[in-house]
């Protein structure tokens, strides 16, 4: 009886070390992986910050901006409603209408275009989260034309797109963009 106690403690002595070993293990695999990340965070920092995925790097995500900026730049909402997926969800920034079909993005932008939009980049930090999605957060600025009086007027706001790779091309599924209040 006494023998079997002692297998018995013995065995869950190597349980419960197997176990914290492979807690630790997992504990310092992961702060291993945050660090690299934060390392890169840190060096980026300022200049656009990038926390890099899989495949996807911080610049293709950076450009997806400016090919939405040059669609602005076309003049037409449908080249603009091209950038978003099936289902996307609009929170923009002259309407307090949610859009979230295509129609939805398409008026907005109708609207929004008469004013001559053109987009800049104040600040911006993407994450690119795996091989198929990416955010891209920050503050831009838009230069607008008044279309009765032609006054040009620049507006910041604060910004977040929600990128995800459908059929081998990055579309927005979600874009929010709110003025920046003022005293920031």
């Amino acid at each position: 009886m006494k023998r079997r106690i002692s297998a018995r403690a013995a065995l869950g002595t190597a349980a419960a070390t197997v176990t914290a070993l492979v807690v630790a293990g997992t504990v310092t695999v992961g702060v291993g992986v945050a660090s690299a990340e934060h390392r890169d965070t840190r060096a980026a920092y300022g200049a656009g910050q990038v926390v890099q995925g899989r495949e996807a790097t911080g610049k293709e995500i950076a450009a997806l901006f400016d090919g939405w900026n040059a669609a602005l730049l076309t003049g037409d909402a449908e080249k603009v409603a091209d950038r978003y997926a099936v289902g996307a969800v609009l929170l923009p920034t002259a309407s307090a209408r949610i859009r979230t079909d295509r129609a939805g993005i398409v008026d907005y932008f109708e609207h929004f275009l008469e004013k001559k939009p053109r987009g800049e980049k104040i600040r911006s930090v993407i994450t690119v989260l795996d091989r198929d999605s990416a955010i891209d957060a920050g503050l831009y600025a838009f230069h607008l034309t008044d279309p009765k009086t032609g006054e040009r007027t620049r507006v910041e706001a604060r910004y977040t797109y929600a990128y995800e790779k459908r059929g081998g091309k990055w579309l927005i599924v979600n874009h929010h963009s709110s003025v920046l209040p003022a005293g920031s």
